[in-house]
């Protein structure tokens, strides 16, 4: 019996294709925001049986809503955006160099990053982050003062949970460049089976 050994050149150009499909589905949604988009919440999830809401807080301190954004039937893959203003911006790892997870931000047109935090109920802030890889997902986790890390995930207002991943698309560090910002991986939120 042979064995044939196939070296996956075509990997990166199908990934290339992957990503601006979904940039172009992203950004015709940005426009046609309307009736037939449903916006998923997206919570974190104390051992308590709490829920958190998960924010975007720009410099003056002010809470903007995190949503997964379902745009069509299929609620398998949804993006992650902040709405901030009227606009949606999207929800990326950032890369860094100085931190062991990778940050959860939100990415404006002009560059400015916005902190994606989950809000308890007496004011609390706990950190967003990429904590650990498997394959091309990273868990996503809120992490409290302790350390402890707590699942996020994202709630139809009608019927269905997903998990909130990041999701990497080439094998190199730096994903793409955003608005002049480096990033790691893309916010989804997936379904789980």
């Amino acid at each position: 019996m042979k064995t044939v050994e196939h070296t996956p050149k075509a990997l990166p150009y199908i990934g290339f294709l992957i990503l601006l499909f979904f940039s172009v589905a992203n950004a015709q949604s940005q426009d046609q925001i309307g009736e037939n988009v449903i916006y998923w919440h997206i919570k974190a999830v104390l051992p308590e049986a709490k829920l958190l809401d998960i924010k975007a807080i720009d410099a003056d301190g002010t809470y903007h809503d995190v949503k997964a954004i379902q745009d069509s039937y299929d609620t398998s893959l949804l993006s992650v955006k902040a709405l901030v203003n009227g606009q949606t911006i999207p929800i990326k790892m950032i890369v860094t160099k100085n931190d062991t997870y990778y940050p959860v931000k939100a990415i404006a047109n002009d560059g400015t990053i916005l902190d994606v935090k989950a809000i308890g109920e007496e004011g609390e802030i706990l950190d967003v982050k990429g904590v650990s890889r498997m394959g091309n997902l990273i868990e996503v986790r809120a992490i409290d003062k302790a350390q402890r890390q707590h699942d996020v995930i994202s709630i139809s207002p009608q019927k269905g949970v997903n998990h909130v991943k990041g999701l990497k698309m080439f094998n190199d560090e730096v994903e793409a460049v955003i608005h002049g910002i480096k990033i790691f991986a893309h916010v989804k939120s997936l379904k789980q089976y």
